[in-house]
C-alpha cells in the first residue's frame, strides 16, 4: 500500500463536496502536471491512502482521509473546449491526461499546514519542501502514521 497527499482547492472540490458526492467518490480531474500525472498513472493503486488537502485557501491543511478507488483513466475535461482544463493538443486516441477516482474514508478536524511545519516527524514530507507546488505527492508510511496520530 502506498500513501499520497492530494491537494484540492475547496472552491473546486472540498472534503464536504467529497462527502456529499454520490458514493462519496469524485474523479480527480484537472491535473496538468506531468509528474503528478505519472504518480497517478504509474504508482497509484486501488486502496492507497490519501491525505485530502485543502490548498489555496485561508487555512490550508489536511481536511480528511480518502483512498484511491479506481485505476487511472482518461480525464474527459482535456477534450472539453468549455473546460478550464481543455488541452487542444491531447489526442483522444492517446490521451495526455489521466485521473483516478478518490473515495472518502472520513472527514477530520483540519490539520493546518502551519502545524505540520512545526513537527519534526514531518520535516522530510514533500509538501513541506521549498518550492514544492505539486498537487499530488507521495507520503511515506512514517509520515502517514504521524499525520494519523495528529488527526486522532
Amino acid at each position: 500500500m502506498s500513501y499520497w497527499l492530494m491537494k484540492s482547492e475547496p472552491e473546486e472540490c472540498s472534503i464536504d463536496d467529497l462527502a456529499a458526492a454520490p458514493q462519496q467518490t469524485v474523479p480527480w480531474f484537472g491535473v496538468r502536471n506531468y509528474q503528478a500525472r505519472n504518480f497517478m498513472r504509474d504508482a497509484m493503486r486501488i486502496g492507497d491512502g490519501v491525505l485530502f488537502y485543502h490548498s489555496s485557501c485561508a487555512e490550508p491543511g489536511v481536511a480528511g482521509l480518502a483512498e484511491v478507488c479506481s485505476a487511472p483513466y482518461p480525464d474527459a475535461t482535456q477534450f472539453d473546449p468549455a473546460s478550464p482544463y481543455f488541452d487542444a493538443k491531447s489526442p483522444r486516441e492517446n490521451p495526455r491526461w489521466l485521473l483516478v477516482d478518490v473515495k472518502l474514508r472520513r472527514r477530520t478536524a483540519l490539520l493546518p499546514l502551519k502545524r505540520m511545519r512545526e513537527l519534526p516527524q514531518l520535516r522530510s514530507m514533500r509538501l513541506l519542501q521549498p518550492g514544492n507546488r505539486l498537487s499530488i505527492t507521495p507520503v511515506s508510511e512514517a509520515e502517514w502514521q504521524a499525520v494519523l496520530a495528529l488527526l486522532g
